[in-house]
């Protein structure tokens, strides 16, 4: 089994990976950022939306919005947060690598690095194409990742989350010639411990422009940030835009 379609490493490390902070973070982005001031109406698809994080704000905004996991447990999580919010928004158990609605859609995002983890490169092309065919002429994907640029000074010594009742502790791990990396999970609490690893491609911003375009994407830009900061030397993520022309 993949590992990303584990709900058991969901059900223990989500509280961690979906924290209140990231919640509030990603209302953040979609209240302020330059890159969702979405055209009135715009019909919005989250891909991998996990809990909601993104798909609760864009809705409360008053988007159409359609989130896409093949997580049962995430999407539940997405529909209670809905719920909770006073939110609408269309849920749906799919794999991105066939979900496809053509036309459907003005916006589409794949956000917090949910962009990668097929182990066949085409197959993580497949997902970029899948976008494609699913926007409406002018309509826009966004994909947000960690950078390779990023990655290189970010990686080093195991990282510790200290949490109420315990910690997590992150090790990554660069393989595969710098195409690829593994963050090894750990969750401590009292005497027991979880442990879950997750595997992804990295990308640097020319290896995701040339992705993007092979997707048949046109005025591709990339971005150091949701600010819409340039990729440069002082950038904390890479976000890239494509146009679908035809």
């Amino acid at each position: 089994m993949a590992w990303y379609a584990d709900d058991e490493l969901w059900s223990v490390f989500s509280p961690v990976m979906f924290s209140p902070e990231r919640a509030a973070l990603a209302a953040e982005v979609v209240a302020d950022s330059p890159l969702f001031a979405f055209p009135a109406g715009a019909r919005v698809l989250d891909q991998c939306c996990g809990i909601g994080l993104f798909v609760v704000p864009i809705a409360r905004r008053g988007y159409p919005v359609t989130g896409v996991d093949l997580s049962p447990l995430l999407l539940a999580q997405a529909e209670k947060a809905c719920a909770d919010a006073g939110v609408q928004a269309r849920l749906e158990r799919s794999d991105v690598l066939e979900y496809v609605r053509p036309g459907e859609f003005d916006v589409v995002l794949n956000l917090f690095t949910s962009f990668g983890y097929f182990d066949d490169p085409e197959q993580n092309l497949q997902v970029l194409r899948n976008a494609h065919a699913s926007l409406a002429p002018g309509g826009q994907l966004l994909v947000d990742v960690l950078g390779k640029e990023i990655y290189a000074g970010w990686v080093g010594p195991p990282k510790v989350v200290e949490l109420d009742d315990g910690m997590v502790v992150m090790r990554d791990t660069v393989f595969d010639g710098w195409t690829r990396f593994r963050t090894d999970w750990t969750l401590v609490r009292g005497e027991t411990a979880k442990h879950a690893s997750i595997t992804c491609f990295v990308y640097s911003a020319a290896e995701l422009i040339a992705l993007f375009e092979a997707a048949g994407f046109a005025d591709v830009e990339c971005f150091g940030g949701f600010g819409a900061e340039p990729y440069d030397n002082h950038a904390k993520r890479l976000v890239v835009r494509g146009i679908r022309r035809d």
